[in-house]
């Protein structure tokens, strides 16, 4: 297929993508494969490490007891990128590979790369060399997170790579973790659920936005870059880094803290929906926020009971008079509420907090973003579950009409 997009210079950004030809709205961009990617370790016993398929039982590597698989065929073709991973993880039995950092991971499978260097077409736009690993700007405190990383991978790799000289001049393990820091992608399923991360350097050239008119979704491991917005010949492509149903103030400073830059796109610099998305009493919605880490890790133990006892505790009547469910703290706990209803099998509580969900969705993903149409699809099974049929086909039928 004829190339869609350039390598560009944006202007007061550096290096930027830009399409070569209008594109509409859901149209596909560009495809990439990945130059190194690994299972998420919270989706390791759920998720097939070739293909990424979610299965609830999977082959488990008999080597390393860690990876596992749909078939023996997955195991097969992932043998040759997993037979040098096997062997470190198989070092560390029987105590911490269950445990290990997705980023060591991830840099031990780039160092493998690195040391048998063959030609990428992961990097036909940009190069792993080139990638920005923003050293210099990082603080002592960050520095000594990577420090601790490279302890971690030294260990790892100790049965494997015995010597990190052999690397090419500026991708040493510091450089690598930075790199990886600032240019992996999270690999999400069909649902937008999170099974793994992987480094594309070609969609690295991508720059940020809040409103931004491209999204990445995944076949596997295969990203596909899709317009969510007409876009003219020449223009940049942008697409989100970070979850964008935030006030502007948390934005930007997640954007500066992960990425190095501060935000000044139109919706951070005119505070677009702030005044929406905290909206309510703040005394009532400051207690949401400070409750969500600790709901979040609930969900991460799958403590369903406990979780949806405290999301209605804080929820209880308060729908429309203290914090309206368009304050993103509330629709926060509305979603946590519904995962925790639906494996809890309370399906009509799970349909009744979806449902409250659909309209700040639909404020807030104003585009054809497939988060809104996840979220519109995961009410609509909930509906057709019940039987209530009239009910599915006006979900449904908004995942077609996004406006």
């Amino acid at each position: 297929m004829e190339s869609r997009v350039e390598r560009f210079c944006s202007q007061g950004k550096g290096h930027g993508l830009r399409a070569l030809v209008p594109l509409k709205a859901g149209e596909l961009v560009f495809t990439a494969q990945p130059y190194a990617h690994t299972v998420s370790k919270s989706a390791m016993k759920t998720t097939c490490a070739n293909c990424f398929s979610r299965k609830e039982t999977l082959l488990r590597c008999s080597g390393c007891k860690t990876a596992r698989y749909c078939n023996p065929a997955c195991q097969r073709q992932a043998w040759p990128e997993h037979k040098r991973e096997c062997k470190c993880l198989r070092s560390l039995l029987p105590r911490i590979p269950g445990t290990l950092h997705d980023s060591v991971r991830l840099v031990a499978r780039v160092i493998f790369r690195l040391l048998d260097p063959k030609p990428s077409p992961a990097e036909q736009l940009y190069s792993l060399v080139e990638l920005e690993s923003h050293v210099s700007e990082m603080g002592a405190e960050k520095m000594e997170g990577l420090e601790q990383l490279c302890t971690m991978l030294l260990l790892y790799l100790k049965e494997e790579v015995s010597d990190l000289s052999q690397l090419p001049p500026g991708l040493g393990p510091i450089d690598l973790f930075a790199k990886v820091t600032c240019n992996c992608f999270t690999i999400s399923d069909g649902e937008l659920k999170e099974a793994g991360v992987g480094l594309y350097p070609s969609m690295s050239l991508l720059n940020h936005d809040c409103k931004p008119n491209c999204v990445v979704m995944f076949e596997g491991v295969q990203l596909h870059l899709r317009a969510i917005q007409e876009i003219k010949a020449l223009e940049e492509l942008t697409i989100s880094y970070i979850d964008v149903v935030m006030p502007s103030e948390d934005r930007k400073r997640q954007l500066q803290k992960q990425y190095h830059f501060l935000c000044k796109c139109v919706r951070c610099t005119t505070a677009d929906k702030d005044a929406d998305m905290l909206a309510g009493d703040e005394v009532v919605w400051r207690h949401f926020c400070d409750a969500i880490p600790r709901m979040e890790q609930l969900q991460s133990e799958c403590q369903w009971k406990q979780l949806l006892g405290q999301c209605q505790a804080l929820l209880g009547d308060c729908r429309g008079t203290a914090v309206p469910d368009r304050n993103v703290y509330a629709l926060r706990l509305l979603d946590l509420a519904v995962d925790a209803c639906v494996n809890l099998g309370q399906w009509e509580r799970a349909l009744e907090y979806g449902t409250r969900t659909l309209e700040p969705y639909r404020f807030y993903y104003t585009d054809a973003h497939p988060a809104r149409a996840v979220q519109l699809m995961r009410v609509g099974k909930l509906q057709h579950y019940l039987g209530r049929l009239e009910e599915v086909r006006r979900t449904l039928r908004q995942v077609c009409d996004p406006h």
